[in-house]
């Protein structure tokens, strides 16, 4: 009981930091996000949404709840002068910063369950995990590339550019890159022809071994980048 009290308070210390003390307006807001764009895609097409349908509007909640944190981390810890002392700590810096990268994913993956239990048992007939599982994927990669870029950055403005650019690109292009493995909001609930259920499966595959290998080379490379004292104070 005392080692599950430990976590719990570890947890919510971690994401009222996380999320600058805004826990709760994000909760809403991403909550709000996804109720609207599922009532939007509800009145917009005839029938009961899908699994392949629910992935896209799950995205959207997910990446904005990863959007804050990820890009504003590093210089919130530089205007409350919470980067010195990490600094002053040696190798120490490291796990903080990890460790809080972690817990956000950790906070993002609870919320996406409730969310695709909700869908699960309300509008479709689908894998929760695996959903769920596949939802995390471009969060994950989308919150590491933040880190990296903030880390190289250290301003959370111009960090926020970077990404809406990033994501603009994507969104533009879906159509040319939709049938991609680098498309990064490839959907692997997509319906297609039995011929290309293999293909499909392959190109879902190697998508996710990008984001999967793209996530941990910017986290190790803005880890690295943090070695570099003077940038950040």
């Amino acid at each position: 009981m005392n080692r599950f009290k430990t976590v719990a308070a570890f947890f919510r210390y971690n994401a009222l930091h996380i999320f600058g003390g805004r826990f709760v307006v994000f909760l809403g807001l991403a909550l709000g996000l996804f109720f609207l764009v599922l009532f939007i895609g509800l009145l917009g097409r005839s029938g009961t949404p899908n699994s392949e349908r629910l992935y896209n509007y799950l995205l959207a909640p997910g990446i904005l709840l990863v959007f804050y944190p990820s890009v504003y981390g590093i210089q919130r810890d530089q205007d409350t002068r919470m980067v010195e002392t990490l600094f002053g700590i040696p190798d120490y810096r490291y796990k903080v910063w990890l460790t809080r990268l972690v817990t956000l994913y950790i906070i993002i993956a609870v919320m996406m369950f409730a969310l695709v239990l909700l869908c699960r048992i309300t509008l479709a007939d689908f894998p929760v995990w695996r959903m769920v599982s596949h939802v995390m994927m471009p969060v994950i990669f989308l919150g590491s590339l933040a880190f990296f870029i903030s880390a190289q950055s250290t301003s959370g403005n111009v960090t926020a550019v970077i990404m809406v650019i990033f994501l603009m690109f994507f969104w533009v292009l879906g159509d040319e890159l939709k049938n991609s493995s680098w498309f990064l909001f490839h959907n692997p609930f997509r319906s297609v022809e039995a011929l290309k259920s293999v293909l499909w499966a392959q190109t879902t595959f190697y998508n996710r071994l990008y984001l999967v290998l793209g996530s941990v080379v910017a986290t190790l490379f803005a880890l690295l980048r943090l070695q570099n004292r003077e940038k950040f104070i």
